[in-house]
């Protein structure tokens, strides 16, 4: 946000941060693609899973589980919707609606496109009816992480060299909270994490784009006598 003529405080995604975000997603997609063309219709762990950590139902224990299990409830359909209501309640409470649209179009976009892509992709864990590349989970926190990190640079007016290392790394602490978890419950592969957290990179600041081109900045009225 550069001020409050032009509508110009009103957007989500500022404009030093576009290319920066726009080449991080993009790479991210990559990746995102790479790895689950390598993974596709498998149902084991890969090389990479094997050497970082593989996976089974009782992967920690107590007091480890009961917080991977904390961490992984945030990810869940209740604990996401409460994140999710905080986030748009905070955007509200500052008046910038604007951010409260664009934190929920984010996490949309995020859990849609992760649950078309595990059926696309159909690699599986435990079974064959447990769809896991890429990690939902993961794509959600990273999102909101990145959401948040893109909202915070553009009010703080940070510059493009801070405002990118900011974003980047909330992305990594988001996702490696949430992957941990996800892997440490058995529930996903560690590259199923590492796809997550590029899904989350990728899709959050395409959403901020959306959102910026969508809802139209407003334009300040006449002034008055």
């Amino acid at each position: 946000m550069t001020g409050r003529d032009g509508g110009t405080r009103e957007r989500v995604l500022p404009a030093v941060l576009r290319m920066p975000l726009g080449v991080a997603g993009g790479l991210a997609a990559l990746v995102a693609v790479a790895l689950g063309t390598l993974y596709a219709g498998r149902g084991t762990p890969g090389r990479a899973d094997r050497w970082v950590f593989s996976p089974t139902a009782d992967s920690v224990r107590p007091p480890w589980r009961y917080a991977a299990l904390a961490v992984d409830f945030l990810g869940e359909p209740g604990g996401a919707v409460l994140l999710i209501a905080a986030a748009v309640v905070g955007c509200l409470l500052a008046r910038w609606p604007r951010a409260a649209v664009f934190v929920v179009v984010a996490c949309g976009l995020a859990v849609g496109t992760t649950t078309v892509l595990k059926h696309l992709v159909g690699r599986t864990i435990h079974g064959d009816g447990n769809l896991s590349y890429p990690s939902g989970h993961t794509a959600f926190a990273t999102t909101l992480a990145v959401a948040a990190g893109v909202l915070a640079a553009g009010r703080l007016g940070l510059g493009r060299a801070r405002g990118t290392v900011l974003v980047v790394a909330v992305s990594v602490g988001g996702g490696a909270a949430m992957g941990w978890a996800e892997v440490a419950l058995g529930a996903h592969y560690v590259t199923d994490a590492v796809g997550g957290w590029c899904a989350g990179l990728a899709l959050t600041p395409a959403a901020a784009g959306l959102t910026d081109l969508v809802i139209r900045p407003r334009r300040p009225g006449p002034s008055r006598p």
